[in-house]
C-alpha cells in the first residue's frame, strides 16, 4: 500500500483554514448574489445559522447581532469542513499510486455534505432552515465551496508532492 509522509497538524490547520475560508466566502457571495438578484432577504439565512447553533448552546447568546455571528459562525464552520476535507484528501491520495483530482474530490465531497445536511441533519435540527433558500440555490452553494476550497487548496499548497505516495515521490526526484 503506498505511504504519504504525514502532514503535521500546523499544515493540516494551514491548508484547512484556506480551504474553509475560500469555499465559505464563495457561499456567502453566492447567496448574497442570490439574494440581490431575487429581492430574497438572504439575511435570514445568517439569522438562522445564529438560531440553530443558539439552540444547540443555550449558555451563548447570539440575540445581539445575529446576522453578523450567523456569517461568523458559518466561517467557522467553513474553517472545520476545510480541516475536514484536508485531512481526508489525505487520506485519500495515501491510498493511490497517482495524484487524485482536488477538484471533483472537493465538489463531491461537498454536494455529499450537502445531501447530509439537507435530508438528514437541518430537518432534524431546524425544519424551517432548509425551507428558507430553495435546493438548487443551496446546492449551488456548496459545489461553489467546494470549488472555490479546490481552487485555493491546488494553488495554496506549495510542495504538492506531501500529498503524493513516497514511490511517486521517490520516481519523481529520480530515486
Amino acid at each position: 500500500m503506498p505511504r504519504t509522509r504525514p502532514i503535521s497538524f500546523a499544515e493540516t490547520a494551514k491548508y484547512g483554514i484556506l480551504l474553509g475560508t475560500a469555499g465559505g466566502l464563495a457561499e456567502v457571495v453566492w447567496i448574497a448574489f442570490y439574494g440581490s438578484m431575487t429581492g430574497t432577504d438572504t439575511a435570514e439565512v445568517a439569522r438562522a445559522v445564529s438560531a440553530v447553533v443558539g439552540s444547540m448552546l443555550p449558555s451563548i447568546s447570539f440575540a445581539a447581532a445575529p446576522v453578523i455571528f450567523g456569517v461568523v459562525l458559518h466561517m467557522v464552520i467553513a474553517v472545520g469542513i476545510g480541516i475536514g476535507l484536508v485531512l481526508a484528501w489525505s487520506a485519500f491520495t495515501a491510498h493511490r499510486p497517482g495524484r487524485g483530482n482536488e477538484y471533483a474530490f472537493m465538489v463531491g465531497a461537498l454536494a455529499i455534505i450537502w445531501v447530509f445536511n439537507f435530508f438528514v441533519l437541518l430537518p432534524l435540527i431546524s425544519p424551517t432552515f432548509v425551507e428558507l433558500l430553495p435546493y438548487p440555490v443551496s446546492l449551488t452553494s456548496k459545489l461553489l465551496f467546494g470549488l472555490a476550497g479546490a481552487v485555493a487548496f491546488r494553488f495554496g499548497v506549495g510542495n504538492r508532492s506531501k500529498f503524493m505516495p513516497l514511490r511517486v515521490q521517490a520516481l519523481r526526484s529520480g530515486k
